[in-house]
């Protein structure tokens, strides 16, 4: 099995075409960095899609006023510390504030990093406790930072106070690793995985078909190999994605690789990631062009987080307008409306 990456963190170390240091102190004084030599060795200028999704820039402190640090509202959602309950049936259980690279548009930047609050032995347990006392809680997300950053015996630890929960079925991680670094998943790190004797499932972080290397796919089968289910999960970036063939690209090949699809999220409003930003109205018609373009099972869901902790949202184009009466507007792949009778149903 190969090594783990190395993890680029000195500024001289990012020095690719069109990088420059020039007003980055305040920026990573603020901002952990962090790119893996896989991903490193990908990016051939600052600008490209790696680029731009890795390595820090001034625009970072281009701050707007609608703009949050818990763009997602998190936080009204917390019970216990590390836990978010947004919705009845699944909780969110940040186990770790450490990711393996660091995202320039990541919307919990200020609470990320070596420096940030991480989670004691304590405020884990509490966190278990509470899953344990709501019979309602069906599927736990591991998430952070990025919960395959932990040692194998630490998420062995959570595997295990999990196992012991009836009422839980799912275990959901989320994770940049097996793309980033899938070297750092290393022999132990898969046995915890396949002894776990409850359903994983693992959402890759993914944003560009050129992320995508041997070594990851490899990485996928492995995975595959010891039953945990693989989706993606991306976010359209602004000179990463937002045009038709990168998203097209992307989600063919991860089908293609054996990974599902799952969310395409609408960038959250947090400090600094205006530059990577574009409007619903060109999410909506790069989602209705690629429905022409794509097969079914590449499509994931265009979704948007409503700020303040209001939930997601599918914002994909509508392709049917009720008209009153049984009739209905419906337009086609191509932009065409075409009328449409519904009879024999109650409006």
């Amino acid at each position: 099995m190969s090594k783990p990456e190395k993890v680029l963190r000195s500024l001289d170390d990012l020095a690719v075409e069109g990088f420059s240091v020039e007003g980055l102190d305040p920026v990573i004084e603020r901002y952990d960095v962090g790119v893996s030599a896989l991903m490193k060795e990908r990016i051939a200028h600052a600008n490209d899609p790696i680029g731009r999704q890795f390595l820090p820039t001034k625009h970072e402190l281009d701050i707007l006023p609608d703009e949050h640090t818990d763009p997602i509202g998190d936080e009204a959602h917390s019970p216990v510390k590390g836990i978010v309950h947004r919705y009845p049936d699944r909780v969110l259980f940040k186990v770790t504030n450490v990711c393996r690279v660091y995202c320039r548009y990541c919307f919990r930047r200020d609470r990320i990093g070596t420096g940030s609050d991480h989670l004691s032995a304590s405020d884990i347990t509490a966190a278990l406790d509470y899953i344990a006392s709501h019979s309602e809680i069906w599927e736990v997300i591991l998430t952070g930072g990025d919960p395959l950053v932990l040692s194998a015996k630490k998420l062995k630890q959570i595997f295990d106070a999990l196992a012991d929960i009836d009422h839980v079925k799912i275990v959901r991680l989320h994770s940049r690793i097996p793309v980033v670094d899938p070297a750092f998943i290393n022999d132990t790190m898969m046995s915890v995985l396949e002894n776990f004797p409850k359903q994983i499932q693992i959402v890759l972080h993914v944003n560009h078909r050129d992320e995508i290397t041997t070594i990851a796919e490899e990485k996928f089968i492995e995975l595959r190999r010891v039953g945990c289910t693989l989706f993606a999960q991306s976010v359209l970036l602004q000179g990463v994605n937002d045009t038709v063939d990168a998203l097209g690209d992307l989600f063919r090949h991860l089908i293609a690789s054996g990974v599902k699809p799952y969310y395409l999220h609408h960038l959250d409003r947090a400090p600094g990631t205006s530059q990577f930003r574009i409007s619903l109205q060109k999410g909506q018609a790069l989602m209705q062009a690629l429905q022409g373009q794509i097969s079914g099972p590449c499509l994931p869901s265009y979704v948007l987080d409503v700020p303040g902790g209001y939930g997601k949202i599918p914002v994909n184009e509508s392709y049917v307008t009720h008209l009153g009466a049984g009739r209905y507007r419906l337009r086609d792949i191509h932009g065409g409306d075409h009328l449409y009778f519904d009879g024999e149903c109650d409006d």
